[in-house]
């Protein structure tokens, strides 16, 4: 159904026209996406605003009304320029593009231009009424049955692989790294199939060689266009294999430059090479002897030749079968002087974007996609602004299926990004007051939303970046209320959104699902610098089942220094039991990472403290963090009601396990110069930027006690070198463990204290076994002793060691005394004093302690 609207219609009159279009008549039922799109229309319907028709049987000789459209979003755009130009009367409230139902093919993308500006009176929209395509691919047609044997083919595919000639394009084949069939992504041939990948052998970085175990079945023969897909930390990296030399049951492969080079000399991330965790993972692709199971295709450039082998429930006679052809769909293109601005896109589907850098240069990334143009291991570490410094790099930015710069008050509301290559939508450089909400981006390879400068390409990544015109910072952006469901499923080190030098940015209420690394990544720079960035907040957004192929990630990570900057109420769980991850615990629910500085991390829901603060700088807070934060937010955190009828689009999950966080106790320990112990007010401060409680700190002498969970560790080891001990030990060997659930059949108290004592073993190696074994057997040998604790209302008894010196955790009721309670131990109970009498003999005080004094208490920083 076609709807009419004029200059002439008010708001009452507009409702009741639309009303059955959004309602069928025969179900009553709503149309959630459909009414969003007329809600936000209305905004716009006002007399004295021009509208301009565009439809799949119109024609660009036509004038553009609703009888005589035009056929091209391009030629509308001319139109409505032509009326800015000539300050019409007609423009006053606005121009309306209105796209109706179909399938438009892209043969360049639509640019709007400084000239195509709006203003706020005077907007530009350009909105669908019905589902309308926006497509930069072509549709693949004259499919046979491949009839006769094929060179290198499997047999397996014999019989059951169709093919079809390239199409033509611009005078040449038509090259392409994806292929949908009924809009599902089909599989570029590859060795390995379904989730599998193979393990590396060795990396020769001064050869620029791999060495890959050889796969029986699998000839390595044709490797015109293959390449190979390596698995690294947090990246991957795209390589064109250039020769393969077979070696007994291995294949040493090189590859083409510059990826060879720039893949070997850049420190980070590398090939992983661990006996403990398993070399780094790959796999190759594109070539005929790999096009082996349903699913998958193959482009034969040498034969001019496209080959699918179809799944079963395709028929290959009916089947919509789609290649990308254009990097770009929409530019908007402005100046630093002279913006685009207030021109919205609604409702409108951008789908099948192609990126070719990976078949022409390959592909070896940085972080967060950012590919490296160059990147080398310094011979002298450290850079004016970062001492410790050791490498350098210098990225490009991977192409866009939407890309803005220099652009303010633009928006895309209600909009579906499918289907697309690399990134969906950029807002790469000084844009301002723009929106991004409501949206679905679905089927990505790289990431869903990228906005702000990462580095610009002849700017090396470490150096902070402040411009001497703040107009190049994107400043003020919302992105809020989208889906982001299915995207780096190629790029797997691309986020789901990527946030590099902003400023008052609003990341708020958006669902991020299946992504292959982190959900949200904000800054950019590796330095405690103060920069562009500032007055950011990433706030009540829901992030789940991610890390699905890359560690060293959280569901939000963050970069450097952003004074005013805000993390709060969001809800972060579930992350893939990532099958290839080169450290198998190095994942987290939140992650500040080098640099990162001025935030306040607050109120954010995950089911574990398991989280990362790496070489942080300073005057960051830490609150009320972890599992017990409301369940009003997380009821309150995703997307807001009004948008969740997108919910229903989400991609399926993984059959991959989800990761559980074993939370366990540990003790640190901090040994000062007697000058150097840092003051109570120093290590308030400490915990309040490293998520400790100040009540799990503990002070005797020289000496610090942390008594935290097991979680924290990892990053612990990283910030207490900020305190500047002579030493820090690690007292992660419980051998002993009093619980009073266990051990009493009672439920312990809601609130205990915990008193911390430590004393030495003897220095004699069978007394010290002696006495762990009488600990190993107290509870079957000696059950008065838990009986004492019981009846002294102890919560819990832990003891720890590192070499021969002991951590004695006692766990109280929280206002309750220890000389009150111990007492208790010994009445009408002597085996305790038995116990105790025997136990004295194995031990001896620590450094520091007076004669004849055993067990030191540490007290809490007050």
């Amino acid at each position: 159904m076609e709807i009419e609207i004029t200059k002439k219609m008010q708001s009452k009159d507009t409702i009741k026209y639309w009303l059955p279009w959004f309602v069928s008549p025969r179900s009553k039922q709503f149309k959630p996406f459909l009414i969003l799109v007329i809600l936000f229309s209305l905004l716009y319907l006002k007399a004295d605003a021009v509208d301009i028709y565009v439809s799949l049987n119109g024609n660009d000789t036509h004038v553009g009304t609703k009888e005589k459209p035009l056929a091209t979003l391009h030629s509308a755009i001319r139109k409505a320029r032509e009326l800015r130009r000539l300050n019409d009367v007609s423009i006053k409230n606005g121009i309306t593009i209105i796209i109706t139902k179909g399938f438009y093919q892209l043969y360049e993308p639509v640019v709007l231009r400084p000239e195509d500006s709006g203003t706020k009176e005077s907007p530009t929209e350009i909105i669908a009424t019905e589902k309308v395509v926006l497509s930069g691919g072509v549709k693949i047609k004259g499919w046979k049955k491949l009839q006769g044997t094929l060179s290198g083919l499997p047999k397996e595919a014999i019989g059951k692989v169709w093919v079809t000639d390239l199409p033509n394009f611009d005078g040449s084949d038509l090259q392409f790294r994806q292929l949908w069939v009924n809009g599902q992504k089909a599989i570029r041939a590859k060795n390995y199939n379904g989730a599998a990948m193979g393990r590396i052998l060795s990396w020769d970085s001064k050869n620029q060689t791999c060495k890959i175990p050889l796969q029986k079945n699998i000839n390595l023969d044709n490797i015109k266009g293959m390449e190979m897909l390596i698995h690294q930390w947090w990246a991957i990296a795209n390589l064109r294999v250039k020769s393969v030399k077979v070696m007994g049951n291995a294949a040493e492969l090189s590859f083409m430059q510059p990826e060879s080079r720039i893949q070997s000399e850049h420190p980070w991330p590398a090939p992983w090479i661990s006996e403990k965790t398993g070399n780094s993972a790959f796999y190759l692709s594109n070539a005929i002897q790999f096009l082996n199971e349903p699913g998958e295709w193959f482009e034969d450039l040498q034969k001019h030749k496209l080959y699918y082998w179809p799944k079963a429930s395709e028929n290959m006679i009916n089947a919509e079968i789609i290649a990308p052809v254009l990097e770009n769909l929409v530019k908007i293109e402005g100046t630093i002087d002279n913006p685009v601005a207030f021109v919205n896109f609604k409702g409108i589907s951008f789908e099948h974007s192609t990126w070719l850098r990976p078949s022409k240069q390959g592909h070896v990334p940085h972080q967060a996609g950012m590919y490296m143009l160059d990147a080398y291991k310094l011979d002298k570490a450290g850079t004016p602004d970062k001492p410790t410094l050791e490498n350098q790099a210098w990225v490009g930015r991977p192409a866009s299926a939407i890309e803005v710069t220099y652009a303010h008050h633009t928006s895309f509301e209600a909009c579906r990004f499918e289907h697309l290559a690399s990134t969906g939508l950029d807002y790469k450089k000084g844009t301002a007051d723009n929106i991004i909400k409501g949206n679905l981006f679905k089927d990505i390879g790289g990431s869903a939303i990228l906005v702000g400068t990462f580095s610009d390409e002849t700017t090396e990544v470490h150096l902070p970046y402040r411009p001497s015109d703040l107009r190049e910072i994107s400043t003020n952006d919302r992105i809020e209320n989208n889906l982001i469901t299915d995207v780096t499923n190629e790029d797997w080190g691309a986020a789901g959104i990527g946030a590099g030098y902003v400023q008052g940015i609003k990341i708020l209420h958006n669902e991020i699902s299946d992504v292959s690394y982190s959900g949200i990544s904000m800054g950019w720079g590796w330095t405690k610098t103060l920069n562009a960035m500032k007055n950011n907040t990433i706030s009540a957004n829901k992030i789940h089942h991610y890390g699905k192929h890359l560690y060293d990630v959280a569901g939000i990570y963050t970069l450097s220094a952003q004074p005013g900057s805000f993390i709060t109420e969001n809800v972060i769980d579930s992350i893939y039991k990532a099958p290839y991850a080169h450290l198998p615990e190095h994942w987290f629910y939140l992650y500040t990472d080098e640099g990162s500085s001025y935030f306040t991390i607050k109120n954010n829901w995950t089911p574990a403290e398991k989280y990362l603060q790496n070489a942080n700088g300073p005057d960051n807070l830490w609150e009320d963090n972890g599992p017990k934060v409301s369940g009003k937010i997380k009821q309150h955190a995703g997307l807001e009601k009004t948008f969740q009828y997108l919910l229903k689009e989400k991609a399926a999950y993984s059959n991959t396990a989800i990761n559980q966080a074993v939370d366990q106790s540990v003790v640190f320990e901090l040994i000062f110069k007697s000058s150097d112990v840092p003051t109570d007010h120093a290590l308030k401060t400490f915990a309040k930027e490293n998520n400790l409680q100040t009540s799990a700190i503990y002070k005797w002498n020289n000496r610090l006690v942390i008594y935290t969970s097991s979680l924290k560790v990892e990053s612990l080891q990283q910030t207490l070198k900020r305190l500047n001990a002579t030493e820090i030990k690690l007292y992660d060997d419980l051998f002993y463990d009093f619980n009073r659930e266990k051990n009493c059949g009672d439920k312990p108290v809601a609130e205990w204290d915990n008193i911390i004592l430590s004393a030495n073993l003897v220095n004699d190696e069978k007394m010290q076994n002696e006495y762990l074994n009488y600990h190993k057997t107290q509870f079957e040998k000696w059950p008065e002793i838990s009986k004492g604790f019981c009846n002294a209302e102890f919560q819990r008894l832990a003891i720890f060691k590192k070499d021969r010196q002991l951590m004695l955790i006692i766990s109280i009721p929280k206002g309750k005394k220890l000389d009150d309670l111990n007492p208790k131990t010994t009445l009408n109970n002597p085996k305790v004093d038995e116990w105790n009498t025997i136990m004295k003999k194995y031990q001896e005080g620590i450094e520091g302690t007076k004669p004849e004094e055993v067990w030191v208490f540490f007290k809490p920083v007050e």
